[in-house]
């Protein structure tokens, strides 16, 4: 008896863990939100494929590449016009930081995004 008890606990929380993991991983048909905090609090359960089924190409996207593999390990996506503030109005730009596959910074600016050599910080990277 006590033996079946154990079993019976085994399974009620294998199939809890199972409806846990199902939650946190959104399906294919799953829609990502585009209120500004419930798109901060899901964007990184997509994947890169799940966000362009929705939304598309992004406007620009710029890549950070390995240069001796030239495998990709970050990327910077901008979108326009994707997510509403709580009053409604749509933030111009969305900008999705990734390092290898996974969101892992949104920004929101009210600008279209755009930088020029002359607005930007240039680094240098000392000799070694």
């Amino acid at each position: 008896m006590k033996y079946l008890a154990y079993l019976f606990l085994g399974l009620l929380q294998a199939c809890f863990i199972q409806a846990a993991v199902a939650e946190e991983a959104p399906g294919n048909n799953s829609e990502i939100p585009t209120l500004e905090h419930d798109f901060v609090n899901a964007i990184n359960k997509f994947t890169k494929e799940q966000i362009i089924a929705q939304f598309g190409e992004p406007a620009k996207a710029d890549d950070v590449k390995v240069k001796t593999t030239g495998k990709t390990v970050a990327s910077i996506w901008q979108y326009h016009f994707i997510n509403t503030a709580a009053d409604g109005s749509y933030y111009e730009t969305t900008e999705l930081d990734f390092i290898d596959d996974k969101v892992v910074m949104v920004a929101f600016m009210n600008n279209d995004g755009a930088e020029g050599a002359e607005n930007g910080q240039q680094y240098q990277i000392p000799n070694q």
